[in-house]
């Protein structure tokens, strides 16, 4: 269950208002908050590593190493990786599809380029961008700003389509050739070993990979197809969407093109604990900043004890 931006957003405001602190605007809100949701998902990992160097107990809800597994749980996705002929290698499944943004223009055979009005900058720097005039994939574009250039003018009356899909991927889990055999991770220098001991050798049956850049290096080599891995997905940015009501000076909140925090509900406090520590550097106020910080540092020591 996903904690809702509105409530957050609101109940910082009113913590900050309540002694004339200072405002923070959605634009200061919705980075500070996609902040807090990034750092939250990453202390994950870090509660996991420490949590398996303690003894650990089977109690149904207890035991903190499923819990943080479940927390995680939401991030999980599966795909399947692109053999790229010329590199022999294969690309990541980047992109889980969540919230798809999509413009669509039509060309009137004289303009060249068209601004974007329903795709945000901060969308277009984070997704993969996908071109369609006519139902044909074009790659003979260009993003300049808010901007689309086309390399010729559009015929008049085409149908243009952008997509822009979140590129997502975030850490990289199993890898695996035909859905039935795991690959195994080796680093450069083991397969110059490997590749020269014939009894160590990769085969299909036993296949290994190399993980560089962002991409995978299947050996033995003749594997071109077949490759699925599970990764996570980061979580999507925190959007306090809204509109300003005809003759009116406030901010109204749009549920419709807002996003949540993915994290689950029992993370609510320490989401507005966070935020209120950077709210507090935000609007120059010292004394914020050490009353969360203090909240802060005492969740941090319950949760590792």
């Amino acid at each position: 269950m996903a904690v809702n931006v509105d409530i957050v957003y609101k109940t910082v405001l009113l913590i900050l208002n309540k002694e004339q602190r200072g405002n923070l605007s959605p634009d200061e809100f919705n980075k500070v908050a996609t902040q807090v949701q990034l750092e939250i998902f990453e202390s994950y990992f870090d509660t996991v590593n420490q949590q398996l160097r303690r003894p650990d107990n089977d109690t149904e809800y207890g035991d903190r190493i499923k819990n943080v597994d479940q927390d995680i749980s939401i991030f999980k996705e599966y795909g399947t990786a692109t053999y790229v002929a010329p590199d022999k290698c294969f690309t990541l499944p980047t992109t889980s599809g969540a919230s798809v943004a999509t413009q669509n223009f039509t060309g009137n055979g004289t303009a060249i380029s068209f601004p974007f009005t329903s795709i945000t900058s901060s969308q277009l720097a984070s997704s993969v961008i996908s071109v369609t005039i006519n139902g044909a994939i074009t790659t003979a574009f260009t993003i300049s700003g808010a901007n689309i250039i086309f390399n010729t003018v559009p015929a008049n009356n085409a149908a243009i389509v952008v997509t822009a899909t979140p590129e997502d991927f975030y850490r990289l889990g199993t890898v695996i050739y035909k859905d039935t055999t795991e690959a195994q991770l080796v680093q450069r220098n083991e397969l110059l070993y490997i590749n020269t001991t014939p009894l160590v050798a990769p085969t299909t049956t036993y296949p290994i990979y190399l993980y560089e850049n962002h991409k995978l290096y299947l050996y033995p080599q003749t594997i071109t197809s077949d490759i699925t891995v599970s990764y996570l997905r980061k979580p999507l940015d925190v959007i306090w969407n809204f509109t300003i009501p005809s003759g009116q000076n406030y901010y109204q909140w749009d549920p419709t093109n807002s996003v949540d925090f993915e994290l689950s509900k029992t993370e609510q406090t320490n989401i507005i604990l966070k935020i209120l520590l950077y709210s507090g550097i935000v609007i120059r106020d010292p004394s914020v900043v050490q009353i969360a910080a203090q909240q802060v540092q005492q969740e941090v020591q319950r949760s590792t004890l």
